[in-house]
C-alpha cells in the first residue's frame, strides 16, 4: 500500500538538546522521502548544545532550522500527525507524555547522555560522537523495516527489540 506522505517521526528527551536533535538529523537524512523527523523535550533547554551542533556540522548536517523545544508543540492544532514517538532517555520514558493526535506507535531507545559527560574536551566530543553512533545504528535499522508488510504487533516487537540492543554501546558505563 503507498502511503501519501512519509512516516513522521518523533524523537523525545528531557532537554531537546542533544540526543533527539540527533535522532531528527539522522532520520531526516536516512529515511528521506519516506520518513519527516522533529525533536522534542519535555523540559526544554531552549538551545542546542554547542557540541551537538558541532558534530553534525562536522558531518555535514544543515543545522541551520535545529532549535530547542517543547512537546507542547505537537500536541497543539496544525500540528504533524505523528506515526511514531521515540523517548532516547530514561527520564522522558518514565515521564507522562501528553496524548499524540492519532496514536502513534511509542517505543523507548535509551542512549546515555553525553551532555553529561565530564572530561577533556575530546572525551566530551567522543560522548557526542558515541549518541550519534548508537542512535544512527538504531535508525538505521528502522528505516529498513518493511513498515508496510509488518502487522501492528510485529512492528511494535521489532520497535520494542531496536531500543533494547545492547551491542551498539562501546562506551564503559559509569
Amino acid at each position: 500500500m503507498k502511503r501519501d506522505r512519509p512516516y513522521n517521526v518523533l524523537f523525545l528527551c528531557t532537554g531537546n538538546s542533544a540526543r533527539s536533535i540527533i535522532g531528527e538529523a539522522i532520520i531526516n537524512r536516512v529515511g528521506v522521502g519516506k520518513f519527516k523527523g522533529y525533536s522534542a523535550g519535555s523540559m526544554p533547554k531552549g538551545e542546542v548544545h554547542p557540541l551537538t551542533i558541532n558534530l553534525l556540522n562536522r558531518l555535514n548536517y544543515d543545522t541551520s532550522t535545529m532549535r530547542s523545544k517543547s512537546w507542547e508543540e505537537f500536541t497543539a492544532p496544525g500540528a504533524p500527525e505523528l506515526d511514531f514517538v521515540f523517548t532516547v532517555c530514561d527520564n522522558a520514558a518514565n515521564e507522562v507524555c501528553p496524548f499524540w493526535p492519532g496514536q502513534p506507535m511509542t517505543a523507548h531507545w535509551g542512549v546515555p547522555d553525553p551532555v553529561g559527560v565530564q572530561g577533556t574536551d575530546v572525551e566530551r566530543a567522543l560522548a557526542f560522537a558515541d549518541t550519534y553512533r548508537m542512535l544512527n545504528n538504531r535508525i538505521s535499522i528502522f528505516t529498513s523495516l518493511p513498515l508496510s508488510s509488518l502487522d501492528e504487533l510485529s512492528l511494535q516487537r521489532q520497535l520494542d527489540d531496536i531500543g533494547r540492543s545492547k551491542v551498539d554501546s562501546t562506551r564503559e558505563k559509569a
